[in-house]
């Protein structure tokens, strides 16, 4: 990740904030608008009380030292110093709870606005084409919305129930400094804060670009953590859990130096705060010394201006975190933004239809498609699987194959040609009702980590729990999850790895069955599976697929043998199809790889019964051993 320079900064931050607003003032929700309208009422009344807290200090202190002319007529309960005291904390504390019902006034909006802006980035990432999320890291993705949503509410936050505060209340101060004591107190005040925001924003903007070193470590970091732990059973296949330990630490190591850095950074910058302050409360306090000394100030004022400095001080120190807090802010959320920016590559047309499904009728025609430009995998595919029939494509790795099964999805968009379902461009129709009409069983079945139930039921949410047995049943999968202790409500695990190939397989049968779609796709679905196991799979494969339009997508050519048509695909084009039978009479490529799995077939075979032979032999001379001594 690139660090920008500060300079050109400006324009990106000005676009965050431009595109925060509509968060901060929901234009849908006026009850958030009265929200923030009633916070800012509450606002300026709790520092127009604050302003009440110093005057009291003042009169408090003149009454102690003896000089009751110094203060204004007030009730005579309050006369006494002993209760000018007493209003004293009084204000403070009424201050305050103005302060926290403020703040629980806003609360709703600032989680509203965290709340929207993480849906709004959760859903546009389901919008964005496969090739986006093929080409990014889930790690670094899932961080990037992390950050970006905490950062929403700190700036969210910050500007409203901060930002506006110390700007008003420097306002006051600076008006009650000309009105009672002179510009000269004014001019003094003024040069400090100009000089401490000045040097302020200066400073965080030098930190920001170490933040954004820090957060590219971080980002990095769980980005190998994620992809590592995901991959566990590879890590451990190859014994590489030293290397992994060693990619994951390197980028730590990247990040405690930044981290480091940022927080040594933060000591500078806040003793130059502290430094820039103090000269600046000094020169008041000499200012109004010398006139205590000369008769025309009294012991009141003197307490009266350092109580006020004192408490514009707190408000100032809050800039610079407020600046901070904002500016890390901002660079936390901007990449969360740059995501929205990313256009979704798959969209429909304006106007387009639902796809109306008559019969399920599927088309390719001269579909030419590549991933690359440099590198064409589709060229001129032309084929047709009629309603209720079934076609298998088969060919080399490489050939494009599963290609197909993507782009009747529409997770990609063809160069050239149409595909056409019952005579519908399906460029032509919503995506919507495009996927619906279209069910997968794939060759690598990923699972939701929640229950068996849950997974089953993804393939129609509606679903009851009747409906849920039935189609376990019929994918043959019921018998075994009712020996589960929990049942359907069983976990599966993280990716289903609680469950066997098989069992994922059988799971993954049962929602497209629940789904029942009119087309159906079988992406090499056993093909990773043993020869027992893929016996049972396809069975089950054979009921949910009776009577739909199904394309089965094949490595292992014994699954396809009672397919109406074959295709075989070479290079991207289809070189030859038929039936199993006229392809094997034509002796072209796809009888060459069916002697090949035959004779690999046979060899497997050969070695089982082999070592089934061994295994029967070690039997019987143990047993005869046993025997020869009596036992």
């Amino acid at each position: 990740m690139a660090v920008k320079t500060v300079s050109g900064d400006s324009g990106s931050t000005l676009r965050t904030l431009y595109n925060l607003w509509p968060y901060m003032w929901p234009a849908d929700r006026s009850d958030l608008k009265a929200r923030v309208v009633g916070a800012t009422v509450l606002l300026v009344v709790a520092k127009l009380v604050l302003l009440l807290v110093p005057y009291f200090f003042k009169w408090a202190t003149d009454a102690l030292a003896g000089n009751s002319s110094a203060v204004p007529p007030l009730p005579d309960f309050l006369l006494a110093p002993v209760m000018l005291v007493v209003a004293y904390n009084v204000v403070r504390v009424v201050q305050l709870g103005f302060n926290q019902l403020r703040d629980s006034l806003f609360a709703r909006v600032g989680q509203h606005a965290v709340r929207q802006l993480a849906f709004r980035t959760f859903v546009h990432m389901h919008r964005l084409s496969l090739r986006f999320h093929l080409e990014r890291r889930t790690g670094g993705l899932s961080r990037i919305i992390e950050r970006g949503t905490k950062g929403i509410e700190t700036i969210v936050r910050f500007t409203m129930l901060a930002t506006a505060p110390t700007i008003l209340e420097f306002a006051f101060t600076a008006a009650i400094f000309a009105f009672a004591y002179g510009w000269l107190y004014v001019a003094v005040i003024t040069a400090t804060v100009c000089l401490y925001v000045w040097f302020t924003v200066w400073a965080s903007d030098w930190r920001i670009t170490i933040r954004r070193e820090m957060n590219a470590s971080d980002t990095d970091a769980n980005t190998k953590a994620i992809d590592s732990l995901l991959n566990y059973e590879t890590v451990k296949y190859f014994g590489n859990e030293a290397m992994e330990a060693a990619r994951f630490d390197r980028s730590m190591a990247r990040y405690e130096n930044a981290a480091t850095m940022t927080w040594v950074s933060l000591g500078w910058l806040n003793f130059g705060q502290g430094v820039i302050f103090g000269v600046g409360m000094t020169a008041v306090m000499w200012l109004s010394a010398l006139e205590v000394m000369a008769g025309t100030q009294t012991i009141g004022d003197f307490v009266f201006v350092n109580a006020l400095l004192m408490q514009l001080g707190q408000p100032l120190n809050f800039i610079g975190m407020i600046y901070r807090e904002i500016r890390q802010g901002l660079t936390d959320i901007e990449n969360m933004f740059d995501l929205l920016d990313v256009p979704a590559e798959i969209v429909d047309r304006p106007g387009a239809k639902p796809l109306a499904i008559t019969s399920g009728r599927v088309e390719f025609r001269d579909v030419a498609f590549s991933y690359d430009p440099a590198r064409r995998i589709l060229k001129g595919v032309s084929f047709e699987v009629p309603a209720g029939r079934t076609v298998a494509i088969v060919g080399p790795s490489g050939a494009g194959k599963s290609t197909i099964s993507r782009l009747l999805f529409r997770f990609f968009d063809i160069q050239s040609g149409s595909i056409l379902i019952d005579g519908q461009d399906i460029r032509d129709v919503t995506q919507e009702s495009l996927r619906a009409a279209i069910g997968m069983v794939p060759q690598d079945t990923v699972l939701f980590n929640d229950t068996i139930a849950y997974n089953i039921r993804y393939g129609r949410t509606s679903a009851t729990e009747e409906d849920v047995r039935t189609a376990a049943e019929l994918a043959q999968i019921g018998a075994f999850i009712d020996r589960l202790p929990d049942g359907y409500q069983a976990m599966v695990g993280e990716r289903g790895l609680k469950l066997s190939g098989g069992e994922k397989q059988r799971v993954a049968i049962a929602r497209t069955i629940l789904k029942a779609p009119p087309v159906l796709i079988l992406d090499e679905a056993t093909s990773a599976l043993d020869s027992h196991t893929e016996q049972e799979i396809q069975a089950a494969l054979d009921l949910v697929s009776k009577g739909r339009t199904t394309i089965v997508i094949a490595h292992r050519l014994s699954t396809v043998i009672a397919a109406d048509e074959i295709i075989v695909l070479s290079d991207g084009r289809i070189v030859e199809r038929g039936t199993h039978a006229d392809l094997l009479r034509a002796e072209g490529l796809y009888a060459s790889m069916w002697a090949r799995q035959r004779e690999a077939s046979e060899a497997e075979e050969r070695l089982r019964l082999a070592r089934e032979g061994d295994d029967l032999g070690v039997l019987v001379r143990r047993r005869t051993q046993e025997v020869a001594s009596g036992e």
